[in-house]
């Protein structure tokens, strides 16, 4: 484990997602628990809250539930090492690279989208200054 166990609502408070959302990340596999307490409670990890933030970061952005679960096996593999022949781990970081890639492409188009919005703002202040 890596250290101090976390309740659900202080992940919820460092991820600043809803305690709906985990609990649907992990009704679908995404993030699990790594343990829960006696009373039942969900405990998680440092890891896991990397986790649940690697997931809130791919969602603006499009990324399916699908997706993210690719994306978290590939990296959880990845950073295991273990027995990983060669053709796997260039396997492995080519899944990586091409959601690397989606991710910039939609950076981009965002971008794009912010640009427009922030010049139709514009053009409506002066409107109504003008």
């Amino acid at each position: 484990m890596d250290g101090k166990r976390m309740q659900i609502g202080e992940v919820a408070a460092r991820t600043e997602l809803s305690l709906r959302t985990i609990r649907h990340y992990e009704e679908t596999g995404l993030v699990v628990p790594s343990a829960r307490s006696q009373g039942g409670f969900r405990l998680y990890t440092e890891t896991d809250v990397q986790r649940l933030m690697v997931v809130r970061r791919m969602k603006p952005l499009g990324f399916t539930l699908d997706q993210m679960r690719d994306l978290l096996d590939a990296t959880d593999r990845l950073d295991s090492g273990s027995g990983l022949e060669v053709r796997e781990r260039e396997a492995l970081v080519d899944r990586v690279r091409a959601y690397e890639q989606a991710a910039t492409e939609q950076v981009d188009k965002l971008r794009v989208q912010l640009a427009r919005a922030e010049d139709f703002a514009a053009t409506l202040g002066a409107r109504l200054r003008g």
